[in-house]
C-alpha cells in the first residue's frame, strides 16, 4: 500500500434496524455462513464487514463472491483491510514481482493464488505476476471494480468502522489508508475517542497476558472495540459478530455479541479448579527451548521469560533444540458440572477446550464427547 487518502463512507443508516459487525473473516467460508446463521442474520439486519475478509484462509475468492452476493441485497457494507486491497497489484507492475512471488510461494493460497488456479496457470511456476496481470484483469473485472469501490471506513453520528485503527488527533479523512487498515495493537496507544471506534486487525487473544480469550474487548474508558476472534490465525479461533440494537445506541450496556467455531461441545462432569498460574505463548514471542521431547507432549522453557510448561509436540515447528510453536498454554479452565465446554483438542492427559471464548485445559470426566 502507498499511504494515500482513503476513501470514507458515511452512509444513511435506517434507525430501527439491528447492526452486525463482523471483521477478519480471511477467507474461511464455512465460518462466516455459521455466524450469520447463528445470529440470524436477515435482509432487515445491517450488516458491517469490517475488513480482511480475504487471504489466510482456504477461500478467499469464494468468500469474495459470496460477499459481493450479499452486497447486492444493499444491506452489507464491506470495508477493505490489509489483506483485501489486492487491486493495488495492477499499480505495481514488474516492481512487486519479487515481492508478490515471494508472497505466493510461501502462502501457497490467498486470491491472486485461487485466481490463477482458476485460469490454469500453476503459482507456483510462475516467474513474474507483472506477466499474467492483464489476463487477470480481464477475467476478473468484475471483482477487481468491486473491491476498487469499497471503503477504508465508515462513520455515522456515533461510530466509526475501520479495520485497524486511526490516529484520533486528526480527523478520519486526514489519516492515510495505511493508517486505517494497517495499525497494530491499536488498543495499546491509549487513545481516546468521541465516537465509538470498531477495529479488527490484530487477533485479541495478543491482548492478554496469562489467559486466553477470544471475545470481542468492549473498551468503555477509550471507546474502542476490538473484534478480531483469531479466525483462521489461531487453532482455537473463532469469528466474532459485535452487534448494536441500533446505530443509534451509544449505550455500551446494549452492546452484544456472538461468536461462531465448529469445536464440537460437551457436557463437564466434575468441578475443576482454575490454576494458580498460568501462561500463554503467543505469536511474536513463541521461542521455545525443548528440554525433553515426547511424543505427544514435550516439556519446554519459553526462552524469553524461562517459564516451564508441557506443549503438544505436534504445535513445536522444528525439530531442534529451540524452536518457535503455535499458540499455547497451560492454564486450566474453572468448571463446574454441567458447563459447557467446545473440544480443540483431545489429549492422553485431557482436552483442550473452550469456556465462554476462553481457552484452556479439562482434566475430568465428559458427558457427549
Amino acid at each position: 500500500m502507498f499511504g494515500e487518502a482513503p476513501r470514507i463512507s458515511r452512509p444513511d443508516f435506517p434507525a430501527g434496524k439491528r447492526v452486525l459487525v463482523i471483521s477478519d473473516i480471511h477467507g474461511n467460508l464455512p465460518y462466516l455462513k455459521g455466524l450469520l446463521e447463528k445470529t440470524g442474520f436477515c435482509r432487515d439486519d445491517i450488516l458491517i464487514l469490517d475488513g480482511d475478509f480475504l487471504e489466510k484462509g482456504p477461500d478467499s475468492i469464494g468468500t469474495l463472491h459470496y460477499i459481493m452476493e450479499l452486497s447486492r441485497e444493499g444491506n452489507v457494507y464491506p470495508i477493505l483491510g490489509n489483506c483485501d486491497e489486492w487491486q493495488l497489484v495492477f499499480r505495481w507492475g514488474k516492481d512487486g514481482d519479487k515481492h508478490m512471488m515471494h508472497y505466493l510461494r510461501k502462502r501457497r493460497y490467498g486470491l491472486i493464488f485461487e485466481m490463477l488456479q482458476q485460469l490454469g496457470i500453476n503459482p507456483l511456476t510462475v516467474e513474474n505476476l507483472s506477466d499474467h496481470l492483464p489476463l487477470l484483469d480481464r477475467t476478473y473485472s468484475a471483482e477487481w471494480d468491486f473491491l476498487r469501490s469499497l471503503p477504508h471506513a465508515i462513520e455515522t453520528d456515533d461510530f466509526v468502522f475501520v479495520h485497524a485503527g486511526m490516529d484520533g488527533s486528526k480527523p478520519l479523512e486526514e489519516n492515510t489508508s495505511d493508517e486505517l487498515t494497517a495499525r497494530d495493537a491499536f488498543l495499546r496507544e491509549g487513545q481516546t475517542f468521541q465516537k465509538w471506534v470498531v477495529t479488527g486487525h490484530w487477533p485479541v487473544v495478543l491482548y492478554g497476558e496469562n489467559i486466553v480469550c477470544a471475545n470481542p474487548i468492549i473498551d468503555r474508558e477509550h471507546r474502542i472495540i476490538c473484534l478480531d476472534g483469531g479466525c483462521v490465525l489461531k487453532d482455537d479461533g473463532q469469528l466474532n459478530a459485535f452487534i448494536l440494537p441500533d446505530i443509534r445506541c451509544t449505550d455500551a450496556s446494549s452492546f452484544s455479541f456472538m461468536s461462531y467455531d465448529p469445536f464440537p461441545e460437551a457436557e463437564v462432569l466434575e468441578h475443576q479448579d482454575e490454576s494458580a498460574h498460568s501462561y500463554y505463548i503467543r505469536w511474536g514471542d513463541s521461542d521455545v527451548q525443548v528440554l525433553q521431547r515426547g511424543t505427544e507432549f514435550s516439556r519446554c522453557r519459553h526462552v524469553r521469560t524461562g517459564y516451564e510448561m508441557d506443549i503438544l509436540t505436534k504445535y513445536l515447528f522444528q525439530d531442534s533444540p529451540v524452536t518457535g510453536c503455535n499458540d499455547c498454554t497451560d492454564y486450566i479452565l474453572p468448571l463446574e458440572p454441567g458447563d459447557r465446554i467446545s473440544i480443540v483438542e483431545k489429549t492422553s492427559r485431557g482436552v483442550l477446550a473452550k469456556h465462554n471464548g476462553t481457552s484452556g485445559w479439562y482434566f475430568g470426566r465428559l458427558k457427549g464427547a
